[in-house]
């Protein structure tokens, strides 16, 4: 990849549910993350991609399908459904982006004619799954997106992440886009985090495992603005 140059934009559940006023697991500002997205959407990446949450209604994640279980504060231990040995402890929500609700559907204002795909995740109501790529099990896994294929498709080089929320679902696109080799970007204006709180120490650990996190201003966002003049 050395000397090489496809940059794709990844714009991770900018959805009607993950944003205030009226979505059922708003994330804090996540609104104000719009105008920045936008922007980074009218620079010239050679692939852009908007994922979804799009859960069924029986979806492993809802704290509502759980008896006793309350959102945010309690988990669940989730189960490979073709590997009993493998399972993993996963943190319970509200009901949100309900396939076909419009708490799923992106947000009005993103200028969706940029865009070159959506891609869906969170299919599968057994699995929880905060990565565009897949789930987090690997004996065997039980979804994969194609996002992956989609930017190797294209010779991706370079991968920007934006979109909601930064410690959750954008965490791990970042993480699992270094994982597949991928130069990563999380450009930060373009993310807001449940837990803000907890943000600072959730960067450095995203950090850690080679993504860099970076600004609007810096020399990775100002590559492409070079191109376009913008």
């Amino acid at each position: 990849m050395s000397g090489q140059f496809r940059p794709a934009l990844i714009v991770v559940d900018l959805q009607e549910d993950f944003c205030p006023p009226n979505g059922s697991l708003a994330v804090p500002s996540g609104r104000d993350v719009i105008p920045v997205i936008s922007t980074l959407l009218s620079l010239p990446f050679v692939l852009k991609i908007a994922t979804r949450d799009w859960h069924p209604p029986d979806h492993v994640s809802f704290a509502a399908n759980h008896a006793g279980k309350q959102p945010y504060t309690d988990a669940v231990t989730i189960v490979n459904p073709h590997n009993p040995a493998e399972t993993y402890e996963s943190r319970l929500w509200p009901v949100h982006c309900v396939q076909g609700t419009p708490g799923a559907e992106l947000v009005p204002e993103l200028p969706a004619a940029s865009l070159d795909r959506v891609i869906d995740k969170g299919t599968d109501p057994r699995v929880e799954m905060y990565s565009p790529f897949y789930d987090p099990f690997v004996a065997p896994r039980v979804c994969d997106s194609g996002l992956a294929a989609a930017l190797r498709d294209a010779r991706v080089t370079h991968v920007y992440v934006v979109g909601l929320a930064a410690d959750y679902c954008v965490r791990y696109a970042a993480l699992d886009a270094v994982r597949e080799g991928f130069e990563t970007y999380l450009v930060e204006e373009g993310t807001r985090a449940v837990d803000a709180a907890g943000w600072p120490e959730c960067r450095k650990g995203i950090e850690a495992a080679g993504v860099k996190v970076v600004g609007m201003e810096a020399p990775e966002v100002q590559r492409l603005r070079a191109a376009t003049g913008v």
